[in-house]
């Protein structure tokens, strides 16, 4: 619990997601600093060491040639010779087996054989002087003699402290970019997030047209800002279409319920027999059978749009479903003295739902016979163009205005001409729901004169 609340008090800032992404890859790169420090550290004072190596070998066999085997007096007077001639920083040293000095210009040192490297802290303080470090190598001659050969490891030190200051000063530079450049980073993407929020709770608060801001950086925050928009958008329609529905419901509604009251109130009082009662009975039963297709259109098209026969998808024979269902509506055409025909090439098939892609083409078919006079005539016609598969049925009857063209699509939605008609202002709504679940869309346009309605399935799912 005290941790929590000490990491609650830190800085929105430090307490992102991305500033401790950041902290994240900071580490990662100081570790990958560290693995190449490291690796230059190697090579680098490993290729100043070898050369000093290689200089003290060339010296030793210098002076094993001169003495030539010829005794320890003989390399006593060519190390002492060396060490007099001998620059600034090379040192020789040859002592007896029990370790008193026989020759050189370096003070006695414990005979420890091969590489060997020298400072300062060792032997008591009896280091050359004006000596940084020596780096030299040691090995046992004649009669148990002990020789060295060494160079001041002035270069070797320097390589060493410049990489380790640069390593230091690197990897400061390296977190103090990291932990800038993720404060940095942190806010601008706090600021969206922010934002966002902002957003939401203004959402939240009842106002649906709050939309997030995108930036135009086309990057993932904005795309997800675009995703959320249009989720947005769905819901605000959604919404819209849900108080549609209901004043729609309690307006068009009222009438029947009212009516159904007036006539039960009525049959109660005026009924004399039982024949008026249960010419009553009848009617009020019309009424409420009117009722209960409404609701169930409603509950239908809620259906439709919530997807939830998206999964019955099958191959359809889209030629044959249309010249079915021009054949069975030919008689209800004559009927009103209309001529009802299709133009309709065979081998057209789709993946749709057997139950509800009848019902898209029927409601359109009974739209235009229901609103055209006798006398009107109705084609059916299906063909694939290049906007994709289309079915239209057009007739000759008074149209639709163009700025109701999208109107008669909203739910209980009736022109001024159809109120007294039969009907529930369920159809176009139904067919264009089960549109939407087929990925298609419903276009109407000026058949001059009449109205045309055109199916548009974008991508045809086969033809044959």
């Amino acid at each position: 619990m005290a941790l929590g609340t000490r990491f609650m008090r830190l800085p929105r800032v430090l307490r992102t997601t991305s500033f401790r992404l950041t902290l994240l890859y900071a580490a990662l790169f100081c570790g990958s600093v560290l693995l190449l420090f490291a690796a230059i550290y190697w090579y680098g004072t490993g290729y100043v060491a070898n050369q000093i190596d290689h200089a003290v070998s060339n010296e030793i066999a210098e002076i094993e040639t001169n003495v030539s085997g010829r005794g320890l007096t003989v390399m006593r007077a060519v190390v002492a010779d060396y060490a007099a001639k001998a620059p600034t920083g090379v040192f020789y040293l040859l002592q007896d087996a029990r370790g008193h000095m026989l020759a050189g210009n370096t003070p006695a040192l414990e005979p420890i054989v091969g590489i060997r490297n020298w400072s300062s802290h060792e032997d008591g303080g009896r280091f050359p002087r004006g000596a940084h470090g020596v780096r030299g190598r040691g090995l046992k001659v004649m009669n148990g003699a002990y020789l060295f050969v060494g160079l001041d490891s002035y270069e070797l030190i320097e390589m060493r402290e410049l990489i380790t200051q640069a390593f230091v000063w690197g990897l400061a530079c390296t977190i103090l970019l990291a932990l800038g450049g993720g404060a940095l980073m942190s806010m601008g993407l706090l600021r969206h997030v922010e934002e966002i929020a902002n957003t939401s709770r203004d959402i939240v608060a009842g106002d649906l047209s709050r939309r997030i801001p995108v930036r135009g950086t086309d990057d993932e925050l904005d795309h997800l800002a675009t995703s959320f928009n249009a989720t947005l958008d769905r819901i605000e329609d959604l919404m819209i279409g849900v108080r549609q529905v209901s004043s729609d419901i309690a307006h068009d509604l009222r009438t029947p319920l009212s009516r159904l009251r007036q006539r039960l109130e009525l049959a109660r009082r005026r009924a004399h027999s039982v024949e008026e009662l249960h010419i009553a009975l009848d009617d009020s039963i019309a009424n409420v059978d009117a009722i209960l297709d409404t609701f169930a259109a409603l509950l239908r098209i809620a259906q439709i749009e919530a997807h939830t026969k998206a999964m019955a998808f099958v191959p359809l024979d889209l030629s044959q479903l249309l010249l079915d269902m021009v054949e069975t509506y030919q008689s209800v055409a004559e009927e009103k003295s209309q001529n009802l025909s299709g133009d309709i090439p065979a081998g057209l098939v789709i993946a749709a739902d057997r139950e509800l892609l009848p019902q898209l083409f029927s409601n359109l078919i009974e739209n235009a016979i229901h609103h055209s006079p006798p006398g009107s005539t109705i084609t059916v016609r299906a063909k694939v163009t290049s906007e994709g598969l289309v079915v239209s049925i057009a007739d000759n009857g008074p149209g639709v205005p163009p700025e109701m063209r999208e109107k008669v699509f909203q739910r209980f939605f009736r022109m001024e001409h159809s109120r007294t008609t039969d009907g529930t202002g369920l159809g176009l709504s139904l067919a264009a729901a089960i549109a939407n679940l087929h990925q298609a869309r419903i276009v109407l346009s000026d058949n001059s004169p009449g109205l045309c309605a055109r199916v548009i399935v974008l991508v045809p799912n086969r033809t044959v």
